[in-house]
Formats: structure tokens, C-alpha cells, sequence
């Protein structure tokens, strides 16, 4: 099994730690296993027991540098983890159920994932989600602040347009706010888009990487096709359909499962992958880039998802979103409002 796991790791942008290796000079791949030899890293993900959280608790179960994995919810827990834990892999996997649990699963962490919170129905918006998710969001990210304020946190729960400002502010009012440590998951779009790109044009996809800037809804999800690598070019039909359906894809999923559910596996993989990236800064591996909505400076919005460097500091640079078409100018002129609105009732919550 370990085998397998390796090769999944290897085949997809999950990197084990021997492609992780490889990919560094030798100076740096020193660094790294000397990093890695003295210490791995406390992960902890909460709603574990959720249609996200089980499948993302298992790919950080066969994660290399994962050596301690907290699964929480409210109920559910114990079984999952006792499941989880007998695969074959190094992390020592521990279920925690109910609050009163909630300070020993986050004791130490030094990366929480928060894919809690009700998933998206047929006919619902992620703005419909705010009234339960908000609340729940904001307990947890007071937990967080409380028991392990040091550690990078990765909001799943939707809507991220919204979650990752409650996020901030909760941590700003417990004096512990780190804006290089707050995460939005946004790499589902990525992932969507580099699939989607791949698909339309016949590439390989392990080798395409759109970057997709923005929010993590509807129209303030803009993919950036005009930076496309490897370069390609796309009609004027091809961009407005590509992307549009990167916008919609998690309603393209919502209507597929007819009720039964939204986006979970392709979700946890993306968030895996984040998470991964964020644990390969954390060890120190140089030029680490992964898109992710984050407190910013590149636009007169405070928070925006654009490509970040991943450092032992977190987000240790936010990068520019460079040059646009006109073609995405004007997308951008339009998500920009819509941002902004889910931004400000965010903060407006939080501050209650």
C-alpha cells in the first residue's frame, strides 16, 4: 500500500518527498531532510467526518511529512480516525468528538484545515450557505486563535469569500493575527481550470498550469488564460466558454449529484494539495507557488486570490496578477463589486 501511495503521490501534484528531493538543488535538498528528519507536522482537519473532511483526512494520512493528524467534528470522529489510522503510513491519526474536544485536537497544530460547514443543495448560491457556515466558521477560528494561534489555517468552508475575513477579524480580536497565515482554499479552481485547458486543447495536464485570481465564486473566479503555461492560444468562443464553466464548475457538480451533494473529492484533493504546499514551505523547500485568497495589496481590495510564495512564514510573498487582456479587465471589473460586498459582510458578522 505504501508503494501505491507513493505512486499517487507521484502522479498527481501531491509531491512525496522523493519528487519533492529530486526537484531541489543539493544544498537545498540538505536543508530540507535535515528539516525533515528533526521534526514533521501536526495537521488537524475540521469537520473530519464530513463528505470533504473524510477524503481529505485521508490524503493527509498518506502525506510524508505529516507525522501527527487530528480528525474533529461534532459527532463521527472516533470511527474515522480508527479507520483512517490503520493505513500504513507514518502520521499517528487520533479522532476528537465534540467541543469540549476541540483544544486537544488543535494543541500544537501547526496547520488547521476547515472544510466544516453544510454543503451547497441544488438551486443554492454560496451566499445562501453564509447564515449557517458564518457562525460555524467563526467558532472554530476562535478555537483556533485560542489553542493554536501560531498555525497556518486553510478555509475550505464556503462561502471563502466571506469565511476568510470572519477568519481575520476573529483573530484580530484575540491579538494573534497573522494576515501571511490565513488561508482561502481557491486551488479547486485551479485544479479545474488546468483540467478543463488540458482537455480543450490536448495537453498533457501535468504540465498546464492556469492561474486563476479572484474570489472562490461565481464571477469572481477569473481564470487567467491568457497565462496559460505552456502558451496557447484561444479563440474568442473558447475563452468565454472555458471561462464561464470554470466559474460554474461546482454547480456543474451540485446539478450532476441531483441532491445528494456538491464538490467533496475533488475538493479535499484540492485541498490536500494546498495543505501540501503549505507543509513544503513550512520545511523550508524553496519556490513554493500555489494561488490562494489572502489578505493583499493588489488591489484596493484587503483580501484577493492570486499566486503566493509559501515560506516558513506562510505567505512570505503575494504576487501581482500581471498583465491582463482586455478580455479579463473586464471580467475583473466585474467581480471586483461582488468581492467587495462578500468581503464587508464578512467583517460586518465577525464584528457582531
Amino acid at each position: 500500500l505504501y508503494a501505491v501511495t507513493s505512486d499517487f503521490f507521484a502522479h498527481t501534484h501531491l509531491h512525496n518527498m522523493a519528487s519533492i528531493m529530486r526537484a531541489l538543488s543539493s544544498s537545498s535538498r540538505t536543508a530540507v531532510a535535515a528539516a525533515a528528519q528533526a521534526r514533521g507536522y501536526k495537521v488537524a482537519v475540521l469537520g473530519a467526518a464530513g463528505g470533504i473532511g473524510q477524503p481529505c483526512g485521508l490524503l493527509m494520512k498518506m502525506n510524508p511529512l505529516v507525522t501527527e493528524l487530528s480528525l474533529f467534528d461534532i459527532a463521527g470522529t472516533p470511527g474515522v480516525a480508527a479507520d483512517i489510522s490503520h493505513i500504513n503510513t507514518k502520521a499517528q491519526t487520533k479522532g476528537y468528538a465534540g467541543d469540549d474536544e476541540l483544544a486537544a485536537a488543535l494543541k500544537d497544530c501547526d496547520l488547521v484545515i476547515i472544510p466544516a460547514g453544510v454543503p451547497r443543495k441544488p438551486g443554492m448560491t454560496r451566499d445562501d450557505l453564509f447564515a449557517i457556515n458564518a457562525g460555524i466558521v467563526k467558532n472554530l477560528a476562535e478555537a483556533c486563535a485560542k489553542h493554536c494561534p501560531n498555525a497556518i489555517l486553510n478555509v475550505i468552508a464556503n462561502p471563502v469569500n466571506s469565511t476568510v475575513p470572519i477568519c481575520s477579524e476573529v483573530y484580530k480580536k484575540a491579538g494573534v493575527y497573522d494576515p501571511k497565515k490565513i488561508f482561502g482554499v481557491t486551488t479547486l479552481d485551479i485544479v479545474r481550470a488546468n483540467t478543463f485547458v488540458a482537455e480543450a486543447k490536448g495537453l498533457d495536464v501535468n504540465d498546464v498550469d492556469v492561474p486563476v485570481v479572484g474570489g472562490h465564486a461565481g464571477i469572481t473566479i477569473l481564470p487567467l488564460l491568457s497565462q496559460t503555461y505552456p502558451s496557447v492560444v484561444f479563440s474568442p468562443e473558447e475563452l468565454e466558454a472555458l471561462t464561464v464553466r470554470i466559474q460554474n464548475a461546482g454547480t456543474e457538480v451540485v446539478e450532476a449529484k441531483a441532491g445528494a451533494g456538491s464538490a467533496t473529492l475533488s475538493m479535499a484533493y484540492a485541498g490536500a494539495r494546498m495543505a501540501e504546499a503549505c507543509l513544503r514551505g513550512l520545511s523550508g523547500e524553496p519556490d513554493v507557488y500555489e494561488c490562494t485568497y489572502v489578505a493583499s495589496s493588489v488591489t484596493d481590495l484587503p483580501f484577493f486570490s492570486s499566486k503566493v510564495r509559501l515560506g516558513p512564514a506562510g505567505a512570505e510573498e503575494v504576487l501581482p496578477v500581471g498583465d491582463l487582456t482586455d478580455y479579463e479587465k473586464s471580467w475583473m471589473e466585474k467581480l471586483i463589486p461582488e468581492l467587495k460586498a462578500s468581503i464587508d459582510k464578512g467583517v460586518e458578522f465577525a464584528q457582531q
